[in-house]
């Protein structure tokens, strides 16, 4: 009896080690502080100097009436409110192999937030990162140990994570939704979430050592394109100091808004089509029923809108009237985002088939096309098409984003090209998915990496190498991510990447023909762009859309 009481202790305590609370505390004693809504409890790592609280609410669970509504702050609480596990993370299926979380399920009532600070007793004015997550809008979470904010936290920073509403429950538009709201939009419910984390910000990131006058956003992809948006929208422009992007903004053919009467009907049709066509039936359903019917539908999200309140406009339209955020901006993308199968869809790389895709894809204008993207060689014709694929994918958008804003600003820009190939997975039966996340290899035989994929650079940028056990990490892998996470740290200090011991990284500017970028690899290196061809080509092919 006494043993099978022992081995059920045991294995109560390897479950929570595993689950982060028996971890958090090993090296930890509990500390308390006081923000506006009332006494929060959460870890002081010893070892690391740093404090973590996680799973702070920043809104009232958007459940039941407020489904689907613009967040609400949380409410205040009396007592102490422990705070040192992650709360849930927004409702979502399991869409990208890599993704590993440390969230306490899932769930509607999603609006939580994790703060890592290294304050001491009387520090304060410390500068405050705000990362979002990426995932396409339909998947991801602040507990992601890539986004872990404890090293950046030691280079003398505040870092925090915020969970968002996403798919069917973040970005869905319907024509009773706009008629009930105040500002008679519907949708944009996930980047109105982070902006109340935003104000939550502004409101308490004083409680732990942050100046809310020194606030750097940033993201990856999906997270990426929310600072684009957070950046472009009047409820957000004044709330920050600095914005980061990692490959993508919210311009098309990425993830682009759509008119608010497009959106609703797309939302209406989809409601109609599951047997739900008015409001009130919708929001009767449980979360699992408005889960699967998604998950049945097949859809991959939903749009952005121009709701006429977070986001009055494009962003193209925004930044050309100079009313987004005027702060200094530090975005890229990286050398090989996805590969170039995805333009040649089947077809092998050969400059034939490589021309005759391009005759395909661009029939009026594939001449320009083929004179941008050198395809003698077999190495050309896949790297040709692999930045045929990144640019229609989400480096023209990013690209475009950095345009405009040295264009429609006096802010210093900062353009970077991330090269570093990752090393190999551990687990052989797995292999890179095609924009970012692993899958099965199922026999295949996984490609030769050409360049660096999308999403590699996040473990990079923020120090966290040692918290993703996926992949056969190398000295040289240390020492970028260290050069990396410096250039962020010294940006979101001062608005400048620029620092002791690393390699000169020149502001571009908006009169640039070729402006400069940083090459992040084993030895960075500034070099100026002579590709921007195939910018200004997409920039007149996708026009102002």
């Amino acid at each position: 009896m006494k043993s099978s009481v022992a081995l059920v202790v045991f294995i109560l305590l390897i479950s929570s080690f595993e689950n982060g609370s028996l971890a958090q505390a090993i090296n930890s004693f509990e500390v308390q502080t006081q923000i506006k809504n009332g006494m929060i409890e959460g870890y002081y790592d010893t070892k690391t100097g740093v404090q973590k609280y996680f799973g702070i609410p920043y809104g009232q669970a958007p459940v039941g009436e407020l489904r689907w509504k613009a967040p609400l702050p949380a409410k205040n609480w009396s007592g102490l409110k422990e705070t040192k596990s992650f709360g849930p993370r927004a409702m979502q299926a399991p869409v990208f192999g890599d993704m590993n979380f440390r969230s306490d399920g899932i769930s509607e009532d999603c609006l939580y937030l994790n703060v890592w600070t290294p304050a001491k007793r009387n520090t304060e004015n410390l500068p405050v990162l705000v990362y979002f997550y990426g995932g396409g809008f339909v998947a991801g979470d602040g507990s992601e140990p890539r986004y872990d904010g404890e090293s950046m936290a030691q280079k003398g920073i505040v870092v925090v994570t915020v969970n968002y509403r996403l798919g069917i429950f973040g970005f869905f538009s319907h024509p009773e939704l706009s008629e009930e709201s105040e500002y008679n939009g519907s949708g944009n419910y996930g980047l109105l979430d982070q902006n109340l984390a935003l104000k939550w910000v502004q409101d308490n990131i004083e409680a732990f050592g942050g100046n809310p006058k020194k606030v750097t956003i940033a993201g990856e992809s999906a997270g990426s394109i929310s600072v684009s948006y957070q950046m472009a929208s009047p409820l957000s422009k004044d709330l920050i100091a600095g914005a980061i992007g990692e490959s993508g903004a919210g311009i098309h053919p990425t993830l682009a808004p759509m008119a608010l009467e497009e959106a609703e009907a797309v939302g209406k049709e989809f409601a109609e089509k599951a047997g739900y066509p008015s409001l009130t039936e919708l929001r009767a359903l449980s979360s699992r029923e408005v889960y699967e019917i998604y998950q049945e539908s097949g859809r991959f999200g939903f749009p952005v809108t121009i709701d006429g309140y977070f986001l009055p406009k494009t962003l193209p339209e925004i930044f050309a009237a100079k009313e987004q955020a005027q702060v200094p901006l530090l975005a890229g993308w990286n050398s090989a985002e996805i590969p170039g199968a995805a333009f040649m869809q089947g077809k092998p790389f050969t400059k034939e088939a490589f021309e005759e895709k391009v005759k395909e894809t661009y029939p009026q204008r594939w001449q320009e096309v083929l004179d941008a993207h050198p395809h003698e060689s077999p190495e050309e014709i896949e790297w040709a098409a692999t930045n045929l694929a990144a640019d229609r994918f989400i480096v023209y958008s990013t690209w475009k984003w950095l345009d405009l804003h040295a264009k429609n600003s006096d802010q210093p820009v900062y353009r970077y090209l991330y090269s570093k190939t990752r090393p190999p997975l551990k687990d052989q039966n797995l292999m890179p998915g095609l924009a970012g996340g692993t899958m099965e290899r199922n026999g295949q035989e996984a490609p030769k990496p050409l360049g660096a994929p999308h999403a590699c650079e996040i473990e990079y940028a923020m120090g966290n190498l040692h918290l993703v056990h996926d992949y056969a990490w190398t000295a040289e892998d240390f020492k970028v991510s260290e050069i990396m996470q410096n250039y962020f740290a010294n940006f979101i200090k001062t608005g400048n990447p620029n620092g002791e011991n690393l390699v000169k990284w020149t502001a571009m500017k908006g009169s640039d023909s070729h402006p400069p970028y940083l090459n992040i690899d084993v030895a960075p290196q500034e070099i100026k762009s002579e590709v921007e061809s195939r910018y200004h080509f997409h920039d007149s092919y996708y026009g102002k859309k």
